[in-house]
């Protein structure tokens, strides 16, 4: 990604985000009307504005209609090479890595994000995860992250689509292999509930990765419970009913309940190759809803469908995460003062809305508008 020396315009930030998303994403095919640059505007500007590509395609003076541009992502988006997408969509993830990332001491988080499906065919539930009822259905389509937190920087650095037959360990697996091929070692790996089962804490172990993962305290007497009692956090070792030994932070706190009074609640850590103290646990365990601002954040970057297609889906997804990690790099580039000791950065000058105020202005540029409508009434 080239950045300009003197200042930073529209264009600039419509060229550079074109740049990352046509060198991998395999939408680079020519038509007579229609070509994968004119695609990749017409996605972005749905996603900066949160509209479909129909009101993006009768918006913007681009002589295609909407059902073309259809037609080619779906002559490009087979559901059969939701893999291959992926690995497209990880590499286009990694061109907005920071140069000065270090490569062995980032704390890293992992998390799911669903997508409401309401499709009832069997072989579109074949690509649905089974979840909690939410916003009217039982199935979603579910990606999972990988993201890096380092000083102000927070990027994505690798995706995967989450089909039902998915176990926990092997979405792990597969993001931490590519985490391991760009070259990167984490601090510590943060990871909520969802992810506290035996076999993922034995690939962790085995792999010596620093992780700290919430631990669910079920029932009323037995297991963990049995344990949180008296009034002081301490650590303790611990044996899950599946035979998986390990290490927990038992953390009393105080939150309150419906009434607003404070009532007394534990928390447990699943502690990995890390010496912490269960108070240590608790204040670096925050820093992981980092990740979830990276999905409240994608809610601005993402262009709607009604569309049931998970190849469509998974893009549109992936392309909200990757515009948020351009406008990162964007803004660590250009917002940081040089100087003697820390970095010190003006980074209110290029917030979230301002970039995508100026790819929307540049993509209405180069393109244009539409101003006026024909009359059919007669």
């Amino acid at each position: 990604m080239i950045i300009p020396k003197e200042s930073l315009s529209g264009e600039d930030v419509r060229r550079a985000v074109e740049d990352v998303l046509g060198k991998h994403l395999g939408l680079s095919g020519k038509g007579y009307k229609c070509d994968g640059r004119l695609v990749i505007n017409v996605l972005v500007a749905a996603a900066i504005e949160a509209r479909t590509i129909e009101s993006v395609c009768d918006d913007l003076a681009i002589g295609v209609t909407s059902n073309t541009i259809r037609g080619y992502l779906k002559h490009h988006l087979d559901v059969s090479d939701l893999r291959e997408q992926e690995m497209q969509m990880n590499l286009s993830l990694s061109e907005c890595l920071p140069v000065g990332l270090p490569r062995l001491s980032c704390e890293m988080a992992i998390d799911c994000h669903d997508e409401p499906f309401y499709g009832k065919t069997p072989e579109l539930r074949s690509y649905a995860c089974r979840s909690e009822a939410k916003e009217g259905t039982t199935h979603f389509y579910r990606l999972a992250s990988l993201y890096v937190m380092w000083r102000q920087v927070r990027v994505t650095l690798a995706v995967t689509y989450v089909f039902p037959e998915d176990s926990i360990e092997g979405i792990v697996q597969r993001l931490l292999e590519r985490m391991n091929h760009l070259g990167l070692r984490p601090s510590v790996l943060y990871m909520d509930k969802g992810f506290c089962t035996g076999p993922v804490i034995a690939y962790l172990q085995q792999q010596h990765i620093p992780a700290l993962i919430a631990c669910t305290i079920r029932g009323k007497k037995g297991g963990i419970r049995r344990l949180c009692h008296g009034k002081r956090a301490f650590m303790t070792d611990y044996t899950f009913t599946d035979g998986t030994q390990v290490h927990l932070a038992l953390l009393p706190t105080r939150v309150p309940d419906k009434s607003g009074k404070r009532r007394l609640k534990w928390i447990a850590y699943v502690v990995i190759h890390l010496d912490w103290s269960p108070t240590k646990c608790y204040q670096r365990y925050r820093r992981r809803f980092g990740i979830e601002s990276s999905y409240r954040q994608l809610g601005q970057v993402r262009a709607r469908t009604t569309s049931c297609n998970p190849a469509l889906r998974f893009l549109l997804l992936g392309l909200g995460l990757l515009l948020l990690n351009c406008w990162v790099y964007l803004r660590f580039c250009t917002t940081r003062v040089l100087e003697r000791g820390p970095a010190r950065w003006v980074a209110r000058l290029f917030q979230l809305p301002r970039f995508i105020a100026f790819l929307r202005r540049a993509i209405e540029r180069t393109f244009g508008t539409r101003d006026e409508i024909p009359i059919y009434a007669f």
